[in-house]
């Protein structure tokens, strides 16, 4: 059966038997970008006729999956794509293996725990758990964080280069939520070097007053993470000091929801081949 990779690596060709395949492969193709691109871009890309790639393009944007750029020649992602990509993130079918690594999480370290995805400019909840402590801050998942005011946010724009960031936040302004907030570009790219360089990412009551919140990236191999980890609390009983003693048990359950993760991979590759 050939693979994704297999096609690329021919020009002129997109995988499927119908247009309709031939278009879903053609956002196959679309999904992997991390910036606008040109109907040129994908000409040079797959070796296709302009004329075809036109076509395509007209119809995807006419369904909401891309959408043109403010200068009429780049294109990105559209809202009913992103929609879908998360959907299946929320609904996977591993969804049940990775709640038992965060129930086991917040049993360990008795505080709100929580996995997140990036979408658009803001940390989707894909699942949390909450503390048994009387005092805690309710956020279920679907719920939605501006990247810049999380700690998992942070460490999915470190993935970025600062040009991506800068191209990114341009358009999403930096809202200030509380007098912890930063809301200005020189600053947020020096939280990401420290964040870089930690490895880890701290939200001090930057989106909500009194709640403290330390997260990780769930390691993947050979390619940026789409997923977070983090635990959250009231800053009054979860201090820095203490947030960052919860980082072993922290990365431990990375770990575990990476080996999840690897192993939904491999078993939807043998199905395949």
């Amino acid at each position: 059966m050939k693979t994704t990779a297999n096609l690329r690596a021919e020009p002129g060709r997109l995988d499927g038997d119908t247009p309709t395949m031939r278009l879903f492969s053609l956002l196959e193709v679309i999904a992997q970008k991390d910036q606008t691109f040109s109907l040129q871009n994908l000409v040079e890309e797959t070796g296709l006729p302009k004329p075809t790639l036109h076509r395509m393009l007209q119809q995807l944007e006419s369904e909401g999956m891309i959408q043109r750029e403010g200068d009429g020649r780049h294109y990105s992602t559209g809202v009913r794509l992103r929609r879908l990509a998360e959907t299946l993130l929320l609904n996977s079918t591993t969804h049940g293996a990775r709640h038992v690594v965060l129930r086991q999480l917040v049993e360990e370290v008795g505080e709100s725990c929580n996995i997140t995805a990036f979408s658009g400019s803001e940390v989707m909840y894909l699942d949390r758990l909450e503390s048994p402590a009387p005092l805690r801050f309710y956020l279920h998942p679907g719920s939605r964080v501006p990247a810049h005011c999380s700690a998992t946010g942070k460490l999915f724009l470190a993935q970025m280069t600062p040009a991506q960031r800068r191209r990114l936040l341009a358009h999403a302004p930096l809202e200030k939520f509380t007098a912890n907030t930063i809301t200005e570009l020189d600053a947020l790219e020096r939280e990401i070097e420290d964040v870089k360089r930690n490895g880890y990412a701290l939200d001090n009551e930057e989106f909500l007053p009194g709640l403290q919140c330390v997260g990780v990236l769930v390691p993947s191999k050979g390619r940026h993470s789409n997923m977070g980890l983090a635990i959250q609390a009231p800053i009054m009983r979860f201090t820095r000091e203490k947030a960052l003693q919860y980082l072993p048990a922290l990365k431990r359950a990375a770990e575990a929801l990476a080996s999840i993760e690897r192993d939904d991979s491999s078993e939807r590759a043998r199905e395949e081949a």
